[in-house]
């Protein structure tokens, strides 16, 4: 069998330095490139040095676990024993994700044949497995499983950051009471030009009860100052509350939101509850997400006052009925 140690030495480099990029990613630190080139020469050498029968009592346990902190601090300092100790598991369930990736995929592809002649008795009885990868595949089953990997931590990331910006979110309009999931975005700067009120953007599919047969659909197709003129709106209960607002999308010119004035809303965020009176809820016809993980888009401004702490055991919704029965009354006494 012929060896060829420089190609080992510099496969094991690349692998070495990959994963401990890896491990900074995941950890979101930027190291010095000159320190995960020590570190991954130094992880190369190892793997090298078991082609020397003189050093095979390196080959330990203990030797290993050694070097790996040797990498780790190579790699990424010593700033605190606490980052210290993260660093090094997260080498460590780096490491494990990608053998275990490659394992997986290398039994993927075996057929029941091969899966079986690897399978043999000990004398004590005992089931043992032999595994045989080829160094080709192993390098190419490593790159797979490594995007594989990042490509999962990445979407992760996405979705943690995104349920950060999640909140619930309760409208009223007289006596109907509409709740969903909302979305804040802090890029949203969507306002009535006239009056500088902030709109919240709802999905209209939500309110297809209260609004006139068709107008859920018809919303999907745009141009909704051409619905109001052509659809008779006298019946509509809310015929006062209908707002045109015009803005100005991507990639695309001046356009009209169907909106309306509701009497109340409520928004939960962050262990605070935020309650106002001037807002429009604008109207889209499509789908705000293809998961439905959220259905309004969170005008910023909405969040920017004073909050009150959200109870326990749903007394805020309590006193949020309240506060909406109450809001109703004064409204009655100021009309009478």
């Amino acid at each position: 069998m012929v060896v060829y140690i420089d190609l080992i030495f510099i496969v094991n480099l690349l692998i070495d330095g990959i994963l401990l990029a890896l491990t900074a990613w995941m950890r979101r630190i930027r190291p010095r490139l000159w320190r995960v080139a020590c570190s991954s020469l130094l992880g190369a050498m190892y793997v090298v040095m078991m082609f020397v029968p003189e050093l095979s009592f390196l080959y330990t346990f203990l030797i290993k676990f050694m070097l790996s902190l040797m990498m780790i601090w190579i790699a990424f300092g010593y700033a605190s024993l606490q980052e210290y100790i993260r660093n090094l598991g997260a080498f460590y369930i780096v490491n494990f994700a990608i053998a275990g990736g490659i394992i997986g995929f290398h039994y993927f592809l075996q057929s029941s044949g091969e899966l079986f002649e690897g399978i043999w008795y000990s004398a004590t009885g005992g089931l043992s497995f032999e595994l045989k990868v080829g160094f080709w595949f192993a390098c190419i089953a490593f790159f797979v499983v490594v995007f594989a990997f990042k490509a999962v931590q990445t979407t992760k990331r996405k979705t943690e950051s995104r349920e950060t910006l999640l909140a619930p979110v309760t409208v009223w309009i007289g006596s109907t009471k509409v709740q969903c999931t909302g979305l804040l975005d802090t890029g949203n700067q969507l306002s009535d030009p006239l009056t500088r009120t902030p709109v919240m953007v709802m999905e209209a599919s939500l309110w297809e009860r209260e609004l006139p047969p068709g107008w859920s659909d018809k919303l999907m197709g745009g141009e909704p100052d051409k619905l109001i003129m052509e659809a008779d709106v006298s019946a509509f209960a809310w015929q006062d509350r209908l707002r045109l607002v015009p803005y100005r999308g991507v990639n695309r010119g001046a356009a009209f939101m169907l909106a309306i004035k509701p009497d109340m809303i409520r928004i939960e965020l962050g262990g605070m509850a935020y309650e106002t009176t001037k807002v429009l809820i604008g109207l889209d016809g499509g789908r705000l997400s293809g998961d439905r993980a959220y259905r309004a888009i969170i005008h910023p401004g909405l969040i920017e006052g004073e909050g009150m702490p959200i109870a326990a055991g749903g007394c805020d919704a309590a006193n949020a009925e309240g506060g909406m029965m109450a809001h109703e009354q004064e409204a009655e006494r100021t009309v009478g």
